[in-house]
This record gives structure tokens, C-alpha cells and sequence, in this order.
């Protein structure tokens, strides 16, 4: 590593330099220059939803592909989704007063009797840093906590994780709760973990199975765009 390139000073870059730069930084995990640079595009004047959909969603959307393509694990995703959420942190109140439009919403818990919850904060990340609103109710939550949750956040999605065998039938039990309150149809509901299959997640009812996180932000999107396509129909 030459000298040059420890030195790279954020507010001498050009606008479109600075985002390049900030593909690589969030690519490397680097909060603290994240946070810089969000700060430095706001005085330039970028608006905080371009900031959040050219820059960290923009650089987001490569961890997301190289990590579905296997060039990225686990730690470097994570390392990526703190670096973005430290750029977000900056942005969520701006972008709270401006009103943003907002891809969707996404509750997402693992379920009862579970405590895993890497594979779960992982999709939470990616889908904030694709510029949904994500409620993350933890892990160990019983059918009562997605049902609150849902009615008190009335989101696009409805996210459930498992990551033990014993834990993945709890899932159709949510699911069969919504169906017997007649709320089914209102949420897209999507189901991931290890042991799950695509099978399985027919056979349970729900609207699809994401393998990983960038799945599930691609799936995600499919769903709210069908969704308000048909809306708009």
C-alpha cells in the first residue's frame, strides 16, 4: 500500500470521485469514512435521498452482488452493512423531514424458540441499505409478536427466520395465523435460514424463500414492485 493512497482526502474529490470513493470504502467497511463523506455531499448540497440511492445504495448494490457471487462472505458483508448504517444514521432524520419515497417496509424477526440472528440482521442491513424501512424484532418471537408488529407497522413485508429444523414448522403457524384472521393476502411474506428449502416454503405458504440476504432484497423488490404495479392498475 503506497503512501498516496493512505492519504486520499475526501473533500478534495469531485462529486462523482467521492462516490466512486465511497463504493470502495463501503466495500471495505470503512465507517468513519462513510460518515465523512455523506457529511461532505450534504454541504456540497446533494440532496439526502440522492446520497442514499447513488452513493450507499449504489455501493451496497456491489457487496450485494459479490457476495451472492461468493467473492464476499459473511464478516465483510457485516463490516459493509456498519459502514452503511453509520452513513444512514446521518440521513434517517434528513430524510424523515423531506419525506423520501421509500422502496417499502419490512418486519423481520427469527421465530420462536430460535436465537440466531446473523443470516437475519444481515438481510435487515442489506434491505436498509436497498432503502427499505426495516422493524427487526429480534429473536424467540412467538406468533403474538408478528401479529403486534404488524398491525402496529402495517409494512410491505413480513420476514421470518429459522435456523434449526425444530424452529421451521413455527413459521406456518404465523403464517396459518394470518390466514385465519384474513390478513394473508395484506403482507408479502418471505422465509429464510439454512435448513430451509424452496419447497418447504411452498408448502408452508409463503410468498417465497430467499437462500441469502441479496435474494431477499432482490425478491423483495420483485414483490413491491408487482404490488404496486397492480395497485396502480
Amino acid at each position: 500500500m503506497s503512501d498516496e493512497e493512505d492519504d486520499i482526502i475526501l473533500a478534495e474529490l469531485d462529486d462523482e470521485e467521492l462516490v466512486q470513493q465511497m463504493f470502495d470504502d463501503l466495500y471495505d467497511g470503512l465507517k468513519e469514512e462513510i460518515e465523512e463523506a455523506v457529511n461532505i455531499l450534504l454541504e456540497r448540497g446533494w440532496q439526502p435521498y440522492d446520497i442514499l440511492t447513488k452513493a450507499l445504495v449504489g455501493g451496497m448494490t456491489i457487496v450485494g452482488a459479490d457476495f451472492r457471487d461468493g467473492i464476499l462472505f459473511v464478516p465483510e458483508v457485516l463490516l459493509a452493512a456498519g459502514a452503511m448504517k453509520g452513513g444512514m444514521a446521518i440521513l434517517k432524520p434528513l430524510l424523515a423531514e423531506t419525506g423520501a419515497p421509500r422502496m417499502g417496509s419490512m418486519v423481520i424477526g427469527t421465530v420462536k424458540g430460535d436465537i440466531h440472528d446473523i443470516g437475519k440482521n444481515l438481510v435487515g442491513m442489506m434491505m436498509e441499505g436497498a432503502g427499505f424501512e426495516v422493524i427487526d424484532l429480534g429473536i424467540n418471537n412467538p406468533v403474538e409478536s408478528y401479529m403486534d408488529a404488524l398491525e402496529e407497522h402495517k409494512p410491505d413485508i413480513l420476514g421470518m427466520s429459522a435456523l434449526l429444523t425444530t424452529t421451521m414448522p413455527y413459521m406456518k403457524v404465523v403464517i396459518d395465523t394470518l390466514v385465519e384472521q384474513g390478513k394473508r393476502d395484506d403482507y408479502i411474506v418471505l422465509v429464510g435460514g439454512a435448513p430451509l428449502n424452496e419447497e418447504f416454503g411452498k408448502a408452508i405458504g409463503a410468498d417465497a424463500y430467499c437462500r441469502d440476504a441479496a435474494v431477499a432484497v432482490e425478491t423483495a423488490k420483485d414483490f413491491v414492485a408487482r404490488k404496486h404495479n397492480q395497485a396502480s392498475a
